[in-house]
């Protein structure tokens, strides 16, 4: 897909991205996007899951077992990596 769509961007450093690059995206209000610098052009996409969810989740117990926290965020990561590859 080729498409241009021109916006402003404001005194605060704010763009408003067109609604047919939203569309295209599958983003909404206060998801989370993420720019990618390469080969001279700025790009955007969604964030990941993992980023994109990270502190929505309250723990179910406290105090939190951080190690086993630590070990279950290792094997996501791995395993969403493992997808992109």
């Amino acid at each position: 897909m080729r498409a241009t769509n021109t916006t402003i961007l404001t005194k605060k450093g704010q763009i408003t991205i067109p609604k047919r690059i939203r569309e295209y995206l599958g983003i909404k209000p206060k998801d989370r996007v993420e720019f990618e610098i390469k080969e001279g052009e700025v790009r955007i996409k969604p964030a990941s899951n993992l980023e994109a969810n990270f502190g929505r989740v309250k723990p179910k117990r406290r105090p939190e077992d951080f190690k086993a926290q630590r070990k279950f965020f290792e094997k996501k990561v791995g395993e969403e990596t493992a997808k992109e590859v």
